[in-house]
């Protein structure tokens, strides 16, 4: 179906995994929009059954949402409405920069402004452990006009696709580009609140992934709720130290993006990365969880997420567990006991 130009906004959501497609979703009950794919065949799956089902089986998407594989396609239509369109860009954390090198390219050659990009992936870059944002600015130097922020939140993409309730979160220093976002998806079961908080919605973005491993690995080992709860709480605790010391504002971290997406990954049944720590809470290595095709984005964000901290003389002990869990060879129960160990001091 080709999305109607006649409306002011529109919007182009480049990457159609879970994610990317459950805010193609949201957005097209709002706006003209374009769903894009690098893999042709997913995006002629897609056009001809009105499913994803790759990575959403059995949700039927709306009929007005449009799906291309042709970049330049969805490039011009993000900038062909009366007002100034908008980029969500659904791609992983290890797809971001070329994504992002690949749109400076395309805007070069387009005479209409865009309300700005937004970006949707968590977690510090594997080698750099860079934050999204620090991606972001290194990869559109040549647009150094374009606003950009970051869309996070409490959020399973299967909820969203069906139209359950979500709240989630757009940060920009930008005003234009947080009233374009909330315009593109605010309505319905989907509620959008503004910030201008861009370091600290990452950092609560990235570490909710970690805790919610440790959570899984406690569980896996039978240790309680009342554990459960403490490594919550003390795992705030470390988002909190980690964002201030990055320039984030403490009280991100009781919002949405902070407290709210970690309760959801640290107890929700959906949240791969607390299938991974229960996995390895029940025996299984790190290795063994990824050659079942378990995708854990915490496990990559650990590791970069510890050595920024220690960098920069940060105390994250949860972290610091987790890493030796799954990638040093210690057993959980030897990580535990290694926590309990720690000195007493004031909360």
């Amino acid at each position: 179906m080709t999305p109607d130009t006649t409306q002011a906004q529109h919007v182009a959501v480049l990457g159609a995994g879970a994610w990317g497609t459950s805010l193609a979703v949201a957005a097209s009950a709002h706006a003209p929009t374009l769903l894009w794919a690098r893999d042709p065949a997913l995006i002629s799956a897609c056009q001809a059954t009105h499913q994803n089902t790759r990575y959403l089986p059995g949700i039927d998407l709306p009929q007005q949402l449009g799906f291309t594989a042709d970049l330049d396609r969805a490039m011009e239509h993000a900038t062909s409405g009366a007002e100034p369109g908008l980029l969500i860009l659904g791609v992983p954390l290890a797809g971001l920069r070329q994504t992002c090198a690949a749109v400076a390219e395309k805007l070069q050659q387009l005479n209409h402004p865009l309300a700005g990009l937004v970006w949707t992936c968590k977690g510090l870059e594997a080698d750099s452990g860079k934050l999204p944002s620090e991606i972001v600015s290194e990869a559109l130097t040549t647009c150094p006009t374009l606003a950009v922020g970051v869309l996070s939140g409490p959020s399973f993409a299967h909820e969203v696709a069906q139209g359950l309730p979500v709240a989630l979160t757009i940060a920009s220093t930008d005003k234009a580009l947080r009233q374009a976002t909330i315009s593109a998806l605010h309505g319905g079961n989907v509620r959008v609140y503004a910030s201008q908080d861009v370091i600290g919605v990452e950092v609560g973005g990235a570490l909710k992934n970690v805790i919610a491993i440790a959570c899984g690995i406690a569980d896996g080992l039978g240790l309680g709720t009342n554990a459960r709860a403490a490594l919550i709480t003390r795992g705030l605790a470390e988002m909190i130290r980690f964002g201030e010391t990055l320039g984030a504002q403490s009280a991100t971290f009781s919002g949405l993006t902070g407290l709210g997406d970690l309760v959801l990954s640290a107890t929700g049944d959906l949240s791969r990365n607390r299938q991974v720590g229960l996995a390895i809470g029940q025996g299984k290595t790190l290795e063994e969880i990824l050659s079942l095709g378990l995708t854990a984005e915490g496990a990559r964000c650990a590791r970069a997420v510890h050595k920024r901290a220690r960098a920069l003389h940060i105390d994250l002990p949860i972290t610091s567990a987790v890493c030796a869990v799954l990638f040093d060879h210690v057993t959980p129960k030897v990580a535990v006991s290694q926590l309990l160990s720690r000195d007493a001091t004031t909360e």
